[in-house]
Protein backbone atom coordinates (compact mmCIF):
# COMPACT_ATOMS: atom_id res chain seq x y z
CA UNK A 1 0.00 0.00 0.00
CA UNK A 2 1.32 3.34 -0.88
CA UNK A 3 2.01 5.70 2.14
CA UNK A 4 0.85 9.00 1.17
CA UNK A 5 2.26 12.35 2.36
CA UNK A 6 0.29 13.58 5.14
CA UNK A 7 -0.46 17.63 6.46
CA UNK A 8 2.32 17.19 8.97
CA UNK A 9 5.15 15.96 6.55
CA UNK A 10 4.13 19.35 4.42
CA UNK A 11 4.24 21.77 7.85
CA UNK A 12 7.76 20.10 8.35
CA UNK A 13 8.86 21.24 5.10
CA UNK A 14 7.61 24.78 5.03
CA UNK A 15 9.04 25.44 8.15
CA UNK A 16 12.58 24.01 6.47
CA UNK A 17 12.14 26.17 3.31
CA UNK A 18 11.11 28.79 4.93
CA UNK A 19 14.19 31.02 4.50
CA UNK A 20 14.48 30.52 1.56
CA UNK A 21 11.59 30.51 -0.82
CA UNK A 22 10.23 33.65 -2.18
CA UNK A 23 6.98 35.01 -0.96
CA UNK A 24 4.05 34.56 -3.65
CA UNK A 25 0.75 36.29 -2.00
CA UNK A 26 -2.37 35.52 -4.19
CA UNK A 27 -3.92 38.85 -6.10
CA UNK A 28 -7.18 39.18 -6.86
CA UNK A 29 -7.94 39.87 -10.16
CA UNK A 30 -10.71 42.43 -10.96
CA UNK A 31 -9.94 41.75 -14.78
CA UNK A 32 -10.34 38.29 -15.05
CA UNK A 33 -13.41 38.23 -12.14
CA UNK A 34 -15.14 40.65 -14.58
CA UNK A 35 -14.08 38.17 -17.99
CA UNK A 36 -15.36 34.90 -16.35
CA UNK A 37 -18.07 36.32 -13.98
CA UNK A 38 -16.60 34.67 -10.81
CA UNK A 39 -14.57 35.86 -8.30
CA UNK A 40 -10.53 34.76 -9.84
CA UNK A 41 -7.42 34.31 -7.44
CA UNK A 42 -4.04 34.24 -8.89
CA UNK A 43 -0.97 32.34 -7.19
CA UNK A 44 1.76 33.83 -8.72
CA UNK A 45 4.39 30.65 -8.57
CA UNK A 46 6.26 32.16 -11.69
CA UNK A 47 7.89 34.74 -9.39
CA UNK A 48 8.95 32.45 -7.35
CA UNK A 49 13.10 31.74 -7.37
CA UNK A 50 14.62 30.09 -10.27
CA UNK A 51 11.21 30.99 -11.73
CA UNK A 52 8.65 28.19 -10.53
CA UNK A 53 7.84 26.39 -7.65
CA UNK A 54 10.45 23.67 -8.65
CA UNK A 55 13.00 24.82 -5.65
CA UNK A 56 10.42 24.23 -3.06
CA UNK A 57 10.71 20.34 -3.26
CA UNK A 58 14.17 20.43 -4.61
CA UNK A 59 15.07 22.02 -1.21
CA UNK A 60 12.66 20.39 0.72
CA UNK A 61 14.70 17.04 -0.29
CA UNK A 62 18.19 18.26 -0.63
CA UNK A 63 18.51 19.59 2.76
CA UNK A 64 17.39 16.60 4.90
CA UNK A 65 20.35 14.76 2.41
CA UNK A 66 23.24 16.44 4.93
CA UNK A 67 26.74 17.14 4.16
CA UNK A 68 29.64 15.19 2.05
CA UNK A 69 26.45 14.10 -0.99
CA UNK A 70 26.52 15.10 -4.58
CA UNK A 71 23.13 14.93 -6.16
CA UNK A 72 21.61 14.71 -9.55
CA UNK A 73 18.80 15.35 -11.57
CA UNK A 74 17.25 15.20 -15.04
CA UNK A 75 14.85 17.97 -16.55
CA UNK A 76 14.57 20.28 -19.50
CA UNK A 77 14.56 23.29 -16.83
CA UNK A 78 12.03 24.39 -14.15
CA UNK A 79 13.18 21.16 -12.01
CA UNK A 80 16.71 21.52 -12.72
CA UNK A 81 17.09 24.94 -11.93
CA UNK A 82 15.53 24.03 -8.80
CA UNK A 83 17.79 21.18 -7.95
CA UNK A 84 20.75 23.63 -9.07
CA UNK A 85 19.79 26.40 -6.71
CA UNK A 86 18.72 24.47 -3.75
CA UNK A 87 22.53 22.39 -4.16
CA UNK A 88 24.14 25.70 -3.64
CA UNK A 89 22.49 26.95 -1.21
CA UNK A 90 23.24 23.42 0.67
CA UNK A 91 26.77 23.21 0.02
CA UNK A 92 26.36 20.97 -2.14
CA UNK A 93 27.51 19.79 -5.64
CA UNK A 94 25.28 19.04 -7.90
CA UNK A 95 25.14 17.70 -12.15
CA UNK A 96 22.20 18.06 -13.88
CA UNK A 97 21.56 16.30 -17.05
CA UNK A 98 19.10 18.20 -20.19
CA UNK A 99 17.83 17.11 -23.26
CA UNK A 100 20.39 18.68 -26.34
CA UNK A 101 17.07 20.24 -27.36
CA UNK A 102 16.68 22.19 -23.59
CA UNK A 103 16.18 25.90 -24.29
CA UNK A 104 19.55 27.82 -24.09
CA UNK A 105 18.34 30.31 -21.59
CA UNK A 106 17.05 27.17 -19.16
CA UNK A 107 20.22 25.67 -19.79
CA UNK A 108 22.59 28.81 -18.91
CA UNK A 109 20.08 29.71 -15.78
CA UNK A 110 20.75 26.12 -14.75
CA UNK A 111 24.66 26.74 -14.83
CA UNK A 112 24.55 30.04 -13.17
CA UNK A 113 22.75 28.35 -10.02
CA UNK A 114 25.80 26.44 -9.60
CA UNK A 115 25.30 23.12 -11.34
CA UNK A 116 27.55 20.95 -13.42
CA UNK A 117 25.11 20.58 -16.72
CA UNK A 118 25.78 17.85 -18.78
CA UNK A 119 23.88 17.69 -22.45
CA UNK A 120 22.95 14.51 -23.48
CA UNK A 121 19.56 12.17 -24.83
CA UNK A 122 16.77 13.77 -26.82
CA UNK A 123 13.74 13.56 -24.50
CA UNK A 124 14.16 14.25 -20.58
CA UNK A 125 12.94 10.59 -20.19
CA UNK A 126 16.98 9.99 -22.36
CA UNK A 127 18.24 12.67 -19.64
CA UNK A 128 16.55 10.37 -16.73
CA UNK A 129 18.05 7.21 -17.58
CA UNK A 130 21.79 8.63 -17.55
CA UNK A 131 21.02 10.35 -14.35
CA UNK A 132 20.46 7.16 -12.93
CA UNK A 133 23.32 5.63 -14.12
CA UNK A 134 25.16 8.44 -13.11
CA UNK A 135 23.96 7.93 -9.54
CA UNK A 136 24.62 4.17 -9.75
CA UNK A 137 28.25 4.48 -10.49
CA UNK A 138 29.03 7.73 -8.35
CA UNK A 139 26.77 7.48 -5.37
CA UNK A 140 25.29 10.94 -6.20
CA UNK A 141 21.93 11.27 -4.82
CA UNK A 142 18.75 10.95 -7.59
CA UNK A 143 16.51 13.86 -6.58
CA UNK A 144 13.24 13.37 -8.57
CA UNK A 145 10.98 15.63 -10.18
CA UNK A 146 8.04 14.41 -8.95
CA UNK A 147 7.63 10.75 -7.75
CA UNK A 148 9.36 11.00 -4.38
CA UNK A 149 7.97 12.15 -0.79
CA UNK A 150 9.89 15.07 -0.05
CA UNK A 151 9.44 16.78 -3.41
CA UNK A 152 5.89 16.43 -2.80
CA UNK A 153 6.02 17.60 0.74
CA UNK A 154 7.59 20.65 -0.97
CA UNK A 155 5.29 21.47 -3.38
CA UNK A 156 2.28 21.09 -0.79
CA UNK A 157 3.39 24.35 0.42
CA UNK A 158 1.91 25.99 -2.24
CA UNK A 159 -1.42 24.21 -1.17
CA UNK A 160 -0.60 25.78 2.50
CA UNK A 161 -0.03 29.12 1.25
CA UNK A 162 -3.20 29.40 -0.84
CA UNK A 163 -5.42 28.09 2.09
CA UNK A 164 -3.75 31.13 4.32
CA UNK A 165 -3.85 33.60 1.21
CA UNK A 166 -7.68 32.85 0.24
CA UNK A 167 -9.69 31.42 2.94
CA UNK A 168 -12.74 32.26 0.66
CA UNK A 169 -11.74 29.99 -1.99
CA UNK A 170 -14.16 27.60 -3.26
CA UNK A 171 -12.34 25.56 -6.36
CA UNK A 172 -8.62 25.48 -6.44
CA UNK A 173 -7.15 24.57 -9.87
CA UNK A 174 -3.62 23.00 -10.62
CA UNK A 175 -1.43 22.48 -13.69
CA UNK A 176 -0.48 18.96 -13.94
CA UNK A 177 2.59 17.17 -15.32
CA UNK A 178 3.86 14.53 -13.67
CA UNK A 179 1.56 15.03 -10.45
CA UNK A 180 3.91 16.51 -7.84
CA UNK A 181 2.37 19.83 -7.54
CA UNK A 182 -0.81 18.58 -7.64
CA UNK A 183 -0.33 15.68 -5.19
CA UNK A 184 1.33 17.87 -2.26
CA UNK A 185 -1.43 20.85 -2.97
CA UNK A 186 -4.22 18.26 -2.72
CA UNK A 187 -2.93 16.67 0.41
CA UNK A 188 -2.58 20.13 1.83
CA UNK A 189 -5.58 21.33 0.78
CA UNK A 190 -7.75 18.76 1.65
CA UNK A 191 -6.65 18.51 5.32
CA UNK A 192 -6.84 21.56 6.25
CA UNK A 193 -10.41 22.50 3.87
CA UNK A 194 -12.07 18.92 3.05
CA UNK A 195 -14.54 21.23 1.49
CA UNK A 196 -12.65 22.76 -1.48
CA UNK A 197 -12.75 21.35 -4.97
CA UNK A 198 -9.27 20.31 -6.29
CA UNK A 199 -9.30 20.57 -10.06
CA UNK A 200 -6.24 19.63 -11.97
CA UNK A 201 -5.59 20.98 -16.05
CA UNK A 202 -3.43 19.04 -18.07
CA UNK A 203 -3.00 19.87 -22.48
CA UNK A 204 -5.30 17.60 -24.61
CA UNK A 205 -1.89 16.26 -25.81
CA UNK A 206 -0.61 14.99 -22.33
CA UNK A 207 -3.42 13.55 -20.61
CA UNK A 208 -0.81 11.35 -18.57
CA UNK A 209 -3.05 11.83 -15.14
CA UNK A 210 -6.49 11.99 -17.09
CA UNK A 211 -5.33 8.72 -18.58
CA UNK A 212 -4.14 7.00 -15.24
CA UNK A 213 -7.35 7.70 -13.66
CA UNK A 214 -9.54 6.78 -15.94
CA UNK A 215 -7.38 3.00 -15.95
CA UNK A 216 -6.49 3.10 -12.25
CA UNK A 217 -2.87 2.65 -13.07
CA UNK A 218 -0.11 4.65 -14.53
CA UNK A 219 0.08 4.42 -18.37
CA UNK A 220 3.49 5.40 -20.66
CA UNK A 221 1.59 7.41 -23.35
CA UNK A 222 3.29 6.76 -26.60
CA UNK A 223 3.97 10.56 -27.24
CA UNK A 224 3.17 13.71 -25.83
CA UNK A 225 2.48 16.65 -28.10
CA UNK A 226 2.03 20.37 -26.23
CA UNK A 227 3.07 23.82 -26.32
CA UNK A 228 3.14 23.39 -22.38
CA UNK A 229 6.69 21.79 -22.47
CA UNK A 230 6.58 21.54 -18.51
CA UNK A 231 3.80 19.14 -18.19
CA UNK A 232 4.68 17.03 -21.39
CA UNK A 233 5.35 14.16 -19.64
CA UNK A 234 4.45 10.55 -21.03
CA UNK A 235 3.52 9.07 -17.41
CA UNK A 236 3.01 9.63 -13.54
CA UNK A 237 4.00 7.72 -11.11
CA UNK A 238 1.93 5.22 -8.55
CA UNK A 239 2.62 7.80 -5.76
CA UNK A 240 1.60 11.02 -7.33
CA UNK A 241 -1.38 8.67 -8.74
CA UNK A 242 -2.39 7.92 -5.60
CA UNK A 243 -2.37 11.14 -4.13
CA UNK A 244 -4.92 12.04 -7.21
CA UNK A 245 -7.17 9.17 -6.22
CA UNK A 246 -7.16 10.30 -3.04
CA UNK A 247 -7.83 14.20 -3.04
CA UNK A 248 -7.91 15.50 -6.57
CA UNK A 249 -12.17 16.21 -7.27
CA UNK A 250 -11.33 15.93 -11.33
CA UNK A 251 -9.08 16.69 -13.99
CA UNK A 252 -9.73 18.41 -16.94
CA UNK A 253 -8.27 18.72 -20.43
CA UNK A 254 -7.51 21.93 -22.68
CA UNK A 255 -6.50 22.26 -25.99
CA UNK A 256 -3.49 24.36 -27.51
CA UNK A 257 -5.67 27.10 -28.75
CA UNK A 258 -7.40 27.49 -25.25
CA UNK A 259 -3.40 27.57 -23.39
CA UNK A 260 -2.49 30.06 -26.03
CA UNK A 261 -5.72 32.46 -25.40
CA UNK A 262 -4.88 32.14 -21.58
CA UNK A 263 -0.75 33.25 -22.21
CA UNK A 264 -1.64 36.01 -23.88
CA UNK A 265 -4.37 37.51 -21.44
CA UNK A 266 -2.03 37.04 -18.79
CA UNK A 267 0.35 38.82 -20.46
CA UNK A 268 -2.06 41.87 -21.30
CA UNK A 269 -4.66 42.09 -18.61
CA UNK A 270 -2.24 40.90 -15.56
CA UNK A 271 1.28 42.01 -17.22
CA UNK A 272 3.12 38.33 -16.03
CA UNK A 273 5.05 36.61 -17.84
CA UNK A 274 3.96 32.80 -17.68
CA UNK A 275 5.22 29.58 -19.56
CA UNK A 276 2.60 27.08 -20.87
CA UNK A 277 2.30 24.83 -18.64
CA UNK A 278 1.76 27.54 -15.90
CA UNK A 279 -1.45 29.15 -18.06
CA UNK A 280 -2.77 25.63 -18.08
CA UNK A 281 -5.23 26.35 -14.76
CA UNK A 282 -6.63 29.79 -15.85
CA UNK A 283 -7.11 28.49 -19.77
CA UNK A 284 -9.34 26.13 -17.64
CA UNK A 285 -11.10 28.54 -15.80
CA UNK A 286 -11.39 30.98 -18.97
CA UNK A 287 -13.05 28.31 -21.38
CA UNK A 288 -16.00 26.85 -18.43
CA UNK A 289 -13.91 23.82 -17.50
CA UNK A 290 -14.34 24.49 -13.51
CA UNK A 291 -17.70 23.86 -11.58
CA UNK A 292 -19.37 26.09 -10.03
CA UNK A 293 -19.50 30.49 -9.89
CA UNK A 294 -17.69 30.73 -6.61
CA UNK A 295 -14.15 31.73 -6.10
CA UNK A 296 -11.62 29.73 -7.47
CA UNK A 297 -7.74 29.96 -7.16
CA UNK A 298 -5.61 29.74 -10.02
CA UNK A 299 -2.12 28.36 -10.01
CA UNK A 300 0.28 29.99 -12.45
CA UNK A 301 3.27 27.56 -11.79
CA UNK A 302 6.19 29.12 -13.54
CA UNK A 303 7.26 31.53 -15.95
CA UNK A 304 10.08 29.72 -17.82
CA UNK A 305 9.86 30.58 -21.13
CA UNK A 306 12.52 31.27 -24.09
CA UNK A 307 11.70 34.36 -25.66
CA UNK A 308 12.19 33.55 -28.73
CA UNK A 309 9.31 30.80 -27.83
CA UNK A 310 7.29 33.61 -26.52
CA UNK A 311 7.27 35.33 -29.86
CA UNK A 312 5.72 32.38 -31.58
CA UNK A 313 3.48 32.03 -28.54
CA UNK A 314 1.81 35.42 -28.39
CA UNK A 315 1.48 35.03 -32.34
CA UNK A 316 -0.17 31.93 -31.64
CA UNK A 317 -2.30 33.31 -29.13
CA UNK A 318 -3.06 36.39 -31.09
CA UNK A 319 -4.58 33.82 -33.57
CA UNK A 320 -6.88 31.84 -31.42
CA UNK A 321 -8.05 34.92 -29.78
CA UNK A 322 -9.68 36.19 -33.60
CA UNK A 323 -6.43 38.88 -33.94
CA UNK A 324 -5.24 37.77 -36.83
CA UNK A 325 -7.29 36.44 -40.09
CA UNK A 326 -5.66 34.78 -43.11
CA UNK A 327 -7.67 34.61 -46.52
CA UNK A 328 -7.30 33.23 -49.68
CA UNK A 329 -9.18 35.71 -52.11
CA UNK A 330 -9.42 34.94 -55.74
CA UNK A 331 -9.73 38.78 -58.09
CA UNK A 332 -10.39 39.41 -61.51
CA UNK A 333 -6.72 39.75 -62.42
CA UNK A 334 -7.13 43.72 -63.86
CA UNK A 335 -5.78 47.42 -62.83
CA UNK A 336 -7.56 48.49 -59.53
CA UNK A 337 -8.53 44.57 -59.02
CA UNK A 338 -6.88 44.49 -55.63
CA UNK A 339 -7.57 48.23 -55.01
CA UNK A 340 -10.89 47.68 -55.20
CA UNK A 341 -10.45 44.48 -52.76
CA UNK A 342 -8.28 46.34 -50.16
CA UNK A 343 -10.81 48.94 -49.99
CA UNK A 344 -14.01 45.99 -49.00
CA UNK A 345 -11.51 44.81 -46.26
CA UNK A 346 -10.75 48.71 -45.00
CA UNK A 347 -14.31 49.53 -44.64
CA UNK A 348 -14.31 46.44 -41.99
CA UNK A 349 -12.35 48.14 -39.42
CA UNK A 350 -9.50 45.38 -40.77
CA UNK A 351 -5.75 46.44 -40.86
CA UNK A 352 -3.88 44.37 -43.53
CA UNK A 353 -0.70 42.98 -42.04
CA UNK A 354 0.54 41.39 -45.58
CA UNK A 355 -0.29 40.70 -49.02
CA UNK A 356 0.64 38.23 -51.58
CA UNK A 357 0.09 37.57 -55.75
CA UNK A 358 0.01 34.31 -56.92
CA UNK A 359 -0.81 33.52 -60.31
CA UNK A 360 2.05 30.50 -60.54
CA UNK A 361 1.18 26.78 -59.29
CA UNK A 362 -2.34 27.74 -58.44
CA UNK A 363 -5.84 26.71 -59.63
CA UNK A 364 -7.69 29.88 -60.94
CA UNK A 365 -8.17 30.81 -64.47
CA UNK A 366 -6.19 32.79 -66.78
CA UNK A 367 -7.79 35.68 -66.15
CA UNK A 368 -7.70 35.59 -62.22
CA UNK A 369 -4.89 36.16 -59.29
CA UNK A 370 -4.40 34.38 -55.98
CA UNK A 371 -4.35 36.76 -53.25
CA UNK A 372 -3.60 35.87 -49.91
CA UNK A 373 -4.10 38.70 -46.78
CA UNK A 374 -3.21 38.46 -43.51
CA UNK A 375 -5.58 41.14 -41.70
CA UNK A 376 -5.48 42.34 -38.13
CA UNK A 377 -8.74 41.93 -36.56
CA UNK A 378 -10.59 42.68 -32.77
CA UNK A 379 -12.29 39.21 -32.37
CA UNK A 380 -13.91 36.01 -33.53
CA UNK A 381 -16.54 37.93 -34.23
CA UNK A 382 -14.82 40.91 -36.03
CA UNK A 383 -13.44 38.07 -38.65
CA UNK A 384 -16.62 36.86 -39.76
CA UNK A 385 -17.76 40.12 -40.54
CA UNK A 386 -14.54 40.16 -42.34
CA UNK A 387 -15.14 36.99 -44.53
CA UNK A 388 -18.59 38.10 -45.30
CA UNK A 389 -17.98 41.53 -46.79
CA UNK A 390 -15.46 40.09 -48.93
CA UNK A 391 -17.74 37.43 -50.26
CA UNK A 392 -20.39 39.85 -50.19
CA UNK A 393 -18.89 41.43 -52.97
CA UNK A 394 -18.29 39.17 -54.96
CA UNK A 395 -15.13 37.39 -54.23
CA UNK A 396 -14.00 33.82 -53.57
CA UNK A 397 -12.90 34.08 -50.75
CA UNK A 398 -11.87 30.88 -47.66
CA UNK A 399 -9.93 31.26 -44.35
CA UNK A 400 -6.52 29.68 -44.11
Amino acid sequence: MTTLVGVDDIEDARRRIAGVIRATPVDRSANFTRMVGRPVILKPEHLQRTGSFKIRGAYNHIARLGTGVDVVAASAGNHAQGVALAATLCGLRSVIFMPANAALPKLEATRSYGAEVRVGGDTVDDCMTLAREYAAESGARLVPPFDDPWVIAGQGTVGLEVVDEAPEATVVVIPVGGGGLIAGMAAAIKARRPDVTVLGVEAQGAPTMRVALDLDRPVVLESVNTMADGTALRSCSDLTLAHARAFVDDVVLVSEEDISRALLLLLERAKWVVEPSGALALAAVLEGRVPGDGPVVVTCSGGNVDPLLLTKLVEHGLTASGRYLRLRVVIDDRPGGLAQLLTAVAATGANVLDVVHHRAGVSIGVTEVEVLLTLETRSADHQAEVLQAVTSGGYQAATL
